[in-house]
């Protein structure tokens, strides 16, 4: 069951896809203003007109102007942001090391690293501000354990990872910390699955498993419970979604 969330300013990047999706609908649910964000305009429209309390923006976050300036239009039209939630991201690989091509290399940087680097500086004020700021990703399991295959893909989420728990180190200095006059608000973190799945995927592989997969409605349960718990607890942790429910503090 949902949790209140009125009053809370959530902007989820990476909007459109089946995560993104699955995560605006329960914040919309909870009562959560939602700023929807993708690069694609028919898209953010369409997931804006299906459920309450949802705005949609057109923006490339790998633009840092455009980002800004998102930023800028969010705070306009909702109010001060209280959580980031990063979903933008994609999937390449190669056959082995020397199978690692540069415009793969190029693509993922930018869509998973670039875009996390921008969006969490442009917002970066604003969470820790709020009295439950939260940044939140998702990472995968072969960013701890790569493989030769997946070198590329493994290196740039172990780099978003870092980017992240430096985020979470410069909300610990501004808050909680013992010469800090405020307890911890705000709190960044990684969720980590081995892959995501959604009722599409399964549709269009009935004879498939998916085992040890997180149903995206699993990651969004995880992402509405952040908000409800103490920033100290998940801030710069690791959390790990099993492929039937939360673990650990989120369980």
């Amino acid at each position: 069951m949902s949790q209140d969330l009125s009053g809370r300013t959530v902007v989820v990047a990476g909007s459109t896809s089946a995560a993104g999706v699955a995560v605006v609908r329960t914040l919309s649910q909870a009562g959560a203003r939602v700023a929807a964000v993708d690069i694609l305009e028919d898209r953010v429209q369409e997931l804006s007109a299906a459920y309450e309390n949802v705005t949609g923006y057109v923006c490339n976050l790998a633009d840092l102007q455009a980002v800004e300036d998102l930023a800028k239009s969010v705070r306009n039209d909702l109010g001060p942001v209280d959580g980031l939630i990063h979903l933008v991201g994609g999937w390449r690989g190669g056959e082995g090391i020397k199978g690692q091509a540069d415009a793969d290399w190029d693509f993922l940087h930018t869509s998973v690293l670039t875009t996390l680097r921008n969006t969490s500086r442009a917002f970066y004020d604003d969470l820790a501000a709020s009295p439950a700021g939260r940044l939140a990703i998702v990472s995968a399991q072969s960013a701890s354990a790569p493989t030769a295959d997946g070198a590329a893909y493994a290196a740039v989420k172990s780099a978003a990872e870092a980017w992240t728990l430096a985020v979470a180190d410069g909300f610990r200095q501004l808050q909680g910390g013992k010469e800090s006059l405020t307890a911890q608000h705000s709190a960044a973190l990684v969720l980590v699955v081995k892959a995501l799945v959604d009722d599409r995927m399964r549709a269009a592989q009935p004879e498939r498993k998916f085992p040890g997969f997180t149903d995206v409605s699993v990651l969004a349960d995880a992402v509405e419970r952040i908000f409800h718990l103490e920033a100290e607890q998940i801030n710069g942790q690791r959390l790990p979604l099993t492929a039937g429910h939360l673990v650990g503090a989120l369980s």
